[in-house]
Formats: structure tokens, C-alpha cells, sequence
């Protein structure tokens, strides 16, 4: 199997700029840690014998015992919790804003079998009970990335509540007064044969930060990235200071940490660092011992009595009645809930109304839509928000964006995320003479999901053959629905789930590819009806396995799902569709809001080789919706 790759995108580059401080962003931390940052500083955060000794004067000066619970905060791509697991320690857990960098230290905890409870988040807001950790670091020059002095408190507030009463902190910092002094102007050098990175820097106006603008460079694909970010600086005197104002106590320094580099090169913010202690001094937060309400949640369904057209007989069949059955015996082991089902379409309206104050929030898995009609599937949600009864999964806008697939490659332009070459056939084009795309290409309905209409005939090597696969669609479709004829791509089919909300808390899943190895030659490769909806056809044996991709693509990947899933207002949970070209690029193909929530769907599947059961699948869900209805993160 060949690895993907992404091309090298054009990066814009600034040339000569008077002012770095003026290019900084207010959260340039969000985008620079990622595969670039692991190569710049690599001389560091990937030396073992560095961590090792860091390590090692860690545990000295806090004394750490192997049953203590310790929070590498701004964990990175995990290299001090690495080291504490490997050395017996117990009750490790790690947490960075990086999505990258924490995807990398989940894979290497399963690769190496280490127990450390890596979470993505924000340390101003912090994911964990109150009163739980014994000690939390905050190593390797992680603290004072934000623009305001008042988010640096804001990370002390959190970590002085969930440390425990004589709890400690520890602080790994750049040495404010040293940097003043010693920052290199201008610099440069090869990271390997390959990228060299070229480094400016300059103190910021009210000299309270050191401001970086760094260029790194590909020997043959050119510039990678032209960034610019700001830390502060901190004294001994000044850190000491806002830690008293955020109530600790004990406050220590224990002299300066000095790194050498091997590879003998410009350790800029890591060069000279402070290490300073502090204690915790409160009483333990009274234990709350207000029972907890389940809460009562009715899930709704599409109804089994009415005629559904996307299904190959048009009426609920005995996969179906299995499919649910296997729903309701999964949400049946989550005992913090009480489920109700509703599916009579008929009384639906009726139903809600009266009942509305007995649901604390739907559960909404009518992806059939109303009276099972896919055109309806807003409709549900739309008459949910008249009744202002809560609801999981996307809002009638969303729906409506992602029902239109013409609309939704829009929206990727918009965002610069590649899409295949395409045209729409309005229902009112009686014929078409001219198009800019070479065959093969594959015709499809421009509304709806479930792959309805898309066939093994949809895939058109000729004008002849594209012209009856126009006519095919339309009798399924009828004539009032555009067609979309889109450049037939053929390399991975790749598909992208997320289950929780933005800015902070979602998980992305495992990747996965379809396995077309088993479909016979003659056959094009896609996953379209039959593979979802003919057990007797070849394309049934399709089966779904962990995308192998470059961390390039995979970076890309991510990065492009989280951007459409915050423009087209997803929730809760959603799943992008790509495919790859001749060239290795993914392009995207849909989005699908609300997606397939049964036992053996493609969510499924992915969150299974994240070693998510089902069950624990649709928690996830539940929970991300809950959170997101009743605020509880912070």
C-alpha cells in the first residue's frame, strides 16, 4: 500500500518585516505546535538523556513517590510523563491544547503499553475534579504563551483547586532576566539534511516578551512555514509574585536549569530556565452529597410503519429491527440515564408537546428525517427548537448545508480545502454539450446521503454512458433535484469522525480506509449502495481498516475536518468523507452532520479501533451533548 501525501502547499512568506511584534496572533499557540515544532526543537524535546535528568531533578526536589498523582500540564507530545511511567509511577495524566501533539502521545502510550491518561484541553480551564493531584508540573518553558497576564493567573486559579490541600507545583520556565540580556537577534540552522530554519527575534515593546518570527525551509519543496509567536518573561521576583497572588505558599527557587543542545544548536527560550516550587495551603472542598437526577432521555427515531425510499425494499426490514434492537440493548448498560423511544411519526408532534417537560433532552437519531423523508431530516430539529427542547447532533441549518453537497464544496473553497473537479446539472438542463472534466467521472444526486443513487453505473467512462447514468438518477430522484458530475478520483477512500464539540472538547478517531482488495477488478472502487444495502453483491465485502497516512496528511486531515465542522456548526458528533488523487492530495467528497449512529456504521468502526466499545460510543455522544446543552465545562 503507498502512503499519501500531501502536496506542498504555498506558504505566504513576508520578506523583510520592521515590526515582528505587529505579525504575532493572540493565539498563536493554537496553530504552531505540530510536526514542524517536534523538528525545530527536536534537539531537546526528542533527547532522552535530556528528559531523563529533567526528570530526575524533578523527583528530587518534590520528593515524587510512585503512588502519587502527578499532571504533566502542557504535556506536549509526552515526553515527561513517558519518563515518569517508565520509571513505576502510577497515576500519570497529561494535557495539552494540541490536538497533534496529544494524538502522537496517545499512539506511543499504546505502542510502548505505558498508563498515562493523555487529554487534549485548555489549562485555563482544566478538565479534572477539584482536590486530586498530589503534584503539577508545568515543565519545559510551557507557561506564559497567553497574551494576558490574567490568563497566566487563570492557569494558577486551576491549578491551585485541583491540587490537593499540600499539594505542589512545579514551574520549568525560561529565565526572564538572562533572555533580556542574551537573546539571539538573528540565526540559523540546518534541523536536518533536509529543513534548515532561519530565526529572528526582538523584545516586545513594554520588553515583557521575547517575540520570535521563525521560517523554516524544505531543500526542495521550499518555505514550510512562516510563524511568529510571543512568550513572557518571567523573573524569579515577578513569578514569585503572581504566584502569591493566586495564594500559594512555600514559594522556591532551586537555582537555574541550564540544556546543551547536541547537535550544538540555537536552544533560544531553553537555553537558561528557572525552576521554581510552590505549596498548596487550604482545606479540603466539602464533598457534595446532592443525589444526582438521571436524566431522562427520549430517543427519537425514524418510524418503522411508514415507507422509507431510501431503503431497497422502501420499508423497515429485518436489519433494521436488529439495528435498533442492538442501539437499545447498548444505551441500556449507561445506568446514568433513563431512556424513553419515539418513532410513530403520525403523533410525533403531539407527543413532544405534551411531554416536553418530563425530557430533559432528545436524543435525536431520526436521520431518516420526518415521515421518513431525507428532505425532512431539518424538519425535526427545526419543530425540537420551536418547543425549546434540547437535542443532540446538528441544528436545522447544518443539516441544510451539509444536504447540499454543491453547497458544501463551496464552503471547502472558502476555506482552502481541495474538493474534486465537478458541475452541477440543474433539473432544468435538458442536455449538455461542453465540460472541462476528463473521464472518468461519477454522477450522483447533489442532495441527500446514504449513498442513494450511487452505483457501480454511476461511475461514467463516456459521454453515452454518463448521459444514462443522468437518467438513472433522475427516476430515483425525480427531475427537481440537481445532479453532481465530479471527476471520478482513485485513490484512498478515506472517511474522518469527530465525536464532541469546538474549541476544546472533542476527540478525533482513528482514521480508517476502504479495503477494496476482495472487489473484483472490473468493478470501480467506491463505497456506494450496494456496499451499504445488498448483502448479495461484491461490493458487501468491502471492508473498513486504519488509513495508513503520512503525519503530513493526517495533520492536514484534521486540521481541514475541524475547520468545516466549526464553519457548517456541526455538534456533538459528525463524519467527513475524502478521497485522494493520482497526486496523493484528499479531496474532500461530503460531510455528514448527525452520521450513521448504528452498530456497524463507519463512527463505529473507527471508535472500535480506538478501543471504544458501542456502547461507550454513544455515551460519548450523549455526554459531548449534554455538556454542550448544560455548560458543564467551564
Amino acid at each position: 500500500m503507498n502512503k499519501a501525501k500531501v502536496k506542498s502547499e504555498i506558504t505566504n512568506v513576508l520578506g523583510p518585516v520592521e515590526n515582528l511584534e505587529s505579525y504575532v496572533k493572540a493565539e498563536w499557540w493554537r496553530e504552531i505546535f505540530n510536526a514542524n515544532y517536534l523538528r525545530t526543537d527536536g534537539d531537546v524535546i526528542d533527547d532522552h538523556n535530556i528528559t531523563k535528568s529533567e526528570i530526575d531533578l524533578f523527583s528530587s526536589v518534590l520528593g515524587l513517590a510512585a503512588s502519587d498523582t502527578i499532571l504533566d500540564l502542557c504535556c506536549g507530545q509526552g515526553r515527561h510523563s513517558f519518563e515518569l511511567a517508565r520509571r513505576g509511577f502510577r497515576n500519570v495524566c497529561g494535557l495539552d491544547r494540541s490536538h497533534y501533539l496529544i494524538t502522537r502521545a496517545r499512539k506511543r502510550a499504546r505502542t510502548e503499553g505505558l498508563n498515562v491518561n493523555f487529554r487534549e484541553g485548555d489549562a485555563r480551564k482544566l478538565p479534572y475534579a477539584t482536590d486530586i493531584f498530589d503534584y503539577v508540573l508545568i515543565p519545559g518553558n510551557s507557561f506564559g504563551y497567553f497574551e494576558s497576564l490574567e490568563d497566566d493567573r487563570d492557569v494558577l486559579r486551576e491549578v491551585f483547586r485541583i491540587l490537593k490541600p499540600r499539594g505542589r507545583l512545579l514551574l520549568d520556565i525560561p529565565d526572564g532576566n538572562y533572555l533580556k540580556e542574551n537573546y539571539v537577534p538573528r540565526s540559523w540552522e540546518w534541523i536536518d539534511q533536509n529543513y534548515f530554519v532561519c530565526r529572528e527575534r526582538c523584545l516586545s515593546g513594554d520588553g515583557d516578551r521575547l517575540v520570535t518570527r521563525e521560517v523554516i525551509t524544505h531543500v526542495k519543496n521550499g518555505v514550510m512555514a512562516d510563524q511568529f509567536y510571543a512568550e513572557r518573561l518571567y523573573t524569579a521576583d515577578s513569578l514569585k509574585n503572581i504566584l502569591k497572588s493566586c495564594n500559594y505558599r512555600e514559594i522556591t527557587s532551586h537555582g537555574p536549569l541550564v540544556t546543551e543542545s547536541q547537535r550544538n544548536q540555537d536552544l533560544g527560550m531553553m537555553a537558561r530556565r528557572l525552576l521554581i516550587t510552590a505549596a498548596v495551603e487550604k482545606e479540603w472542598t466539602p464533598k457534595k452529597t446532592v443525589r444526582k437526577k438521571k436524566k431522562s432521555i427520549m430517543v427519537l427515531m425514524g418510524d418503522p410503519k411508514l415507507n422509507d425510499i431510501v431503503k431497497p425494499s422502501c420499508v423497515f426490514d429485518e436489519d433494521d429491527y436488529h439495528t435498533i434492537s442492538r442501539l437499545k440493548e447498548a444505551l441500556s448498560e449507561l445506568h446514568e440515564y433513563n431512556f424513553s423511544y419515539f418513532s410513530n411519526h403520525h403523533s410525533l408532534m403531539n407527543y413532544l408537546l405534551n411531554n416536553k417537560k418530563k425530557i430533559d433532552f432528545v436524543l435525536n437519531l431520526c436521520d431518516e428525517g420526518y415521515w421518513n423523508n431525507p428532505r425532512k431530516e431539518l424538519h425535526v430539529p427545526a419543530y425540537l427548537e420551536m418547543l425549546e427542547m434540547p437535542y443532540s447532533g446538528g441544528n436545522p441549518q447544518c443539516l441544510a448545508y451539509c444536504y447540499d453537497k454543491s453547497l458544501v464544496r463551496g464552503v471547502a473553497k472558502e476555506l482552502d480545502i481541495p474538493v474534486p473537479l465537478a458541475f452541477i446539472i440543474n433539473p432544468e438542463d435538458s442536455s449538455f454539450i461542453e465540460f472541462s472534466i476528463r473521464f472518468p467521472v461519477i454522477v450522483k444526486p447533489n442532495y441527500g446521503d446514504s449513498s442513494l443513487g450511487i452505483t457501480k453505473e454511476s461511475v461514467c467512462n463516456d459521454i453515452t454512458h454518463l448521459q444514462e447514468a443522468i437518467t438513472r438518477i433522475r427516476s430515483i430522484t425525480g427531475n427537481e433535484s440537481g445532479i453532481l458530475v465530479e471527476e471520478f478520483l482513485t485513490g484512498m477512500d478515506i472517511s474522518v469522525g469527530i465525536i464532541g464539540n469546538m474549541p476544546d472538547m472533542y476527540e478525533v478517531l482513528p482514521i480508517i480506509e476502504e479495503d477494496y482488495s476482495m472487489l473484483p477488478d472490473e468493478l470501480p472502487k467506491i463505497c456506494g449502495y450496494e456496499a451499504k444495502w445488498d448483502p448479495d453483491s461484491p461490493y458487501w465485502k468491502i471492508r473498513s481498516i486504519p488509513a495508513v497516512l503520512s503525519e503530513d496528511v493526517q495533520r492536514f486531515l484534521v486540521a481541514s475536518c475541524l475547520k468545516l465542522f466549526n464553519r457548517l456548526e456541526c455538534r456533538d458528533y459528525a463524519r467527513f468523507d475524502w478521497r485522494l488523487d493520482s497526486n496523493g492530495t484528499p479531496r474532500l467528497l461530503e460531510v455528514n452532520p448527525n452520521p450513521g449512529w448504528c452498530w456497524d456504521g463507519h463512527l463505529a468502526k473507527m471508535a472500535n479501533i480506538a478501543g471504544i466499545s458501542y456502547p461507550e460510543m454513544l455515551k460519548k455522544i450523549l455526554k459531548s451533548a449534554e455538556e454542550r446543552i448544560y455548560c458543564l465545562h467551564k
